[in-house]
């Protein structure tokens, strides 16, 4: 004959034991769950601090950008000073060097009124000249030469074109006006003759 209680026990028995399991198995979660928001707030931080670093990357660029067009706008204003007081000032050493020159000319024209021989103005005349040439010639300033030349249309300008078995074609014959030009900037072309082929 069974025990009913014995029944009843074993069926507790084996229902804590059972309880026992759920409660194991619902601990397990618990523990992953931590572990998730553990891993989490690490990733936080992480971005955090990610976050921070360029950030200030970040700061330190742009402080370097700031102070970069500081110094260049500091420089365009220096150059275009610069600039100005070199258009203004640039042509101050020529000037004391005309300046001599045109005291030259004022002692000569002096000098011509109560002379009457013409050899003593041609040499005040020339010595003037040469004064002047001497100046502009030590300023930069130079001849383009023309005569026997090859025409160069940027140097040279052709008012004249004579037909001539004597020169080559494109020889420049004679020169009209004198051109000059300050170092490879043409400041005035050379007006000149320029042969051509005789037809026929």
């Amino acid at each position: 004959m069974k025990n009913p209680f014995k029944g009843v026990n074993e069926d507790n028995n084996s229902n804590d034991n059972n309880e026992e399991i759920n409660l194991e198995e619902e601990s397990i979660p618990e523990e992953s769950s931590k572990d998730s928001a553990e891993t989490s707030e690490e990733s936080s931080e992480d971005k955090s601090s990610e976050t921070d670093l360029l950030q200030e990357k970040y700061d330190q660029l742009n402080n370097q950008y700031i102070r970069l067009a500081a110094d260049f706008d500091n420089y365009r204003k220096r150059i275009e000073q610069e600039k100005e007081a070199l258009l203004k000032y640039g042509a101050e050493n020529t000037l004391k060097k005309l300046i001599e020159v045109l005291d030259n000319f004022e002692r000569g024209k002096k000098a011509i009124e109560t002379v009457e021989d013409c050899e003593k103005v041609k040499e005040c005349y020339n010595l003037a000249y040469k004064n002047f040439t001497d100046v502009l010639t030590k300023a930069g300033l130079e001849v383009i030469q023309a005569e026997g030349e090859k025409f160069d249309p940027n140097l040279h300008e052709a008012v004249m074109q004579t037909p001539t078995a004597d020169k080559p074609e494109h020889t420049i014959i004679a020169e009209l006006q004198k051109g000059y030009k300050l170092g490879d900037k043409v400041l005035r072309p050379t007006l000149v003759n320029v042969a051509t082929a005789v037809e026929g």
